[in-house]
């Protein structure tokens, strides 16, 4: 991960994502709704709702979307059925692309990422193709502007608060967490105090690949139109945009 901005990636992604802001609402409906149907309503007592409500915050998702969606999981009936999907594959240069789904029709979904892939100039890969090139990891990022805390002091919080590495730059504090401990370190550095600008769980590429603008621009048209696909949940690349 050293070398390796996170940060960069969100910020760079986030004007793209903001004008698909209802769709992304939709999509966090679904997760919230898997969530609370297999694990219960209650945050507190469902580490995996807790989670998605984290993104959905992150978000800015209206609390009526969110009460809807957990509604909807808790009523009587047998509701709506998803299966998580995994799909690996390759952009420009060999890029590792490694996109989540959350799915009622694995066909129709393995047939729109294909195309999303193939049509754009990538290739769909076999299962177990990419994946072994990302971790599993917790991540936070606290951004640095009005925070005065220098780099020791931040990492002796991190280590404390059971965090594995912390990356430091002007502009933002990059801490990642084994995936098990991620909840305990976010828990822990938000009682310090600390705002965090961004708490997730995500898929960290092992190593990463500088891209040509051109190169680049391929790689966001397959990042785009996989994220427009109602089904697909997250898009991780081991691309360094």
């Amino acid at each position: 991960m050293a070398g390796h901005s996170k940060w960069n990636n969100i910020k760079q992604r986030k004007g793209a994502q903001d004008a698909k802001r209802g769709k992304i609402f939709q999509k966090l409906s679904r997760e919230i709704y898997m969530a609370a149907k297999s694990g219960g309503p209650d945050p507190a007592s469902n580490p995996s709702l807790r989670l998605v409500l984290d993104k959905a915050k992150a978000a800015n998702m209206p609390n009526d979307n969110v009460q809807r969606a957990i509604k909807k999981a808790t009523s009587a009936g047998e509701g709506d059925n998803y299966d998580e999907v995994v799909y690996e594959g390759y952009g420009p240069a060999g890029v590792a692309i490694l996109v989540h789904a959350l799915t009622d029709n694995k066909n129709r979904t393995a047939t729109n990422v294909r195309v999303a892939i193939n049509k754009n100039g990538g290739s769909l890969g076999e299962t177990g193709s990419v994946a072994y090139m990302f971790d599993r990891k917790g991540y936070i990022a606290i951004v640095r502007e009005g925070l005065d805390v220098d780099e020791d002091t931040m990492l002796m919080s991190v280590l404390e608060a059971g965090g594995e590495e912390l990356e430091a730059s002007e502009e933002v504090f990059e801490i990642y967490t084994d995936a098990s401990d991620f909840a305990d370190v976010r828990d822990a550095l938000e009682k310090e105090g600390y705002v965090l600008a961004q708490a997730e769980l995500t898929m960290v590429p092992q190593m990463v690949t500088d891209l040509s603008e051109e190169h680049q621009a391929i790689l966001e048209t397959i990042v785009d139109a996989l994220e427009d696909d109602d089904d697909v949940s997250d898009v991780y690349t081991s691309a360094n945009m």
